[in-house]
């Protein structure tokens, strides 16, 4: 098992690449130079090797199709999104996170609140961290952040327990005052409940100076050694128009590391 690194979390844009092998159905895609197969797969929970090669998870698994029903439908192709679609609910069936959500939010939907609530409280005690967001957004003095994560399918080993995510921040300063980030402190907490503390010196290599009514942009990945956790920390910060000035935090909201995304994805 590979720890949590400080050296990993670091600044990174990274194409969404896929690793179809399974053993699985494949669904035959109307124009195979746009996207690749999709993947089908429907049975019980399981992590390791298989004895015919690579095997992925139905978690995972989903998280692919999820991805791929999108860039179909983006791309027109419906019939495809359609098939990709039923064979999501296949998947929803057989995973119990999968299926508490999808009832949990049917129920909130029909304002049938007491079942919304037993819902609830399964998934807390199955899935701790499936109830928070994948994105954040918290204001602290004036200065926003918001926060939207995502699994990269591209850099994980599912196989070796090893999961990949980039968590993209937009720092907004809605002051009249110029500050600049000069520290950074991260809370990182995998689904088995192992905490761990980062600090660091700016972001990404830079400190940032971010004048008034204007945003700074930054993207970074962070390994886990379980299928989703959280994070949340601050920033350091100080306002520049002064000599001397006090130091201040501004806080970054908790959010989730989830390989299976969240139902709607509004980025930031």
């Amino acid at each position: 098992m590979q720890s949590l690194s400080a050296k990993t979390c670091v600044g990174s844009r990274l194409p969404f690449s896929t690793n179809p092998e399974a053993r699985t159905q494949r669904v035959s895609c109307p124009n195979r130079r746009n996207w690749s197969s999709a993947i089908v797969s429907c049975g019980s929970e399981r992590k390791g090797n298989s004895s015919n090669g690579s095997y992925f998870s139905p978690s995972h698994n989903y998280a692919i199709l999820k991805h791929r029903m999108e860039v179909a439908a983006k791309s027109e192709y419906y019939e495809e999104a359609a098939r990709i679609r039923d064979s999501l609910k296949c998947i929803e069936e057989d995973v119990p996170v999968l299926r508490l959500r999808r009832l949990l939010k049917e129920a909130v939907a029909h304002q049938r609140f007491q079942e919304a609530a037993r819902y609830r409280d399964e998934l807390k005690a199955i899935a701790p961290h499936s109830l928070l967001k994948c994105s954040s957004d918290a204001t602290t003095l004036g200065i926003r952040v918001q926060v939207r994560s995502a699994y990269i399918e591209g850099r994980s080993q599912p196989s070796e327990e090893l999961y990949f995510f980039e968590y993209k921040i937009k720092i907004t300063n809605n002051t009249n005052r110029p500050v600049q980030l000069l520290r950074r402190h991260w809370i990182i907490t995998d689904a088995d409940g192992k905490t761990e503390n980062f600090w660091g010196i700016g972001v990404i290599g830079e400190q940032p100076a971010i004048f008034p009514r204007s945003t700074f942009e930054f993207s970074s990945t962070c390994p886990l050694n379980t299928q989703n956790g959280r994070m949340e920390g601050d920033f350091e910060m100080i306002h520049v128009d002064r000599v001397g000035p006090r130091a201040f935090n501004v806080a970054v909201a908790p959010f989730s590391f989830s390989l299976l995304g969240d139902d709607d994805d509004d980025g930031i």
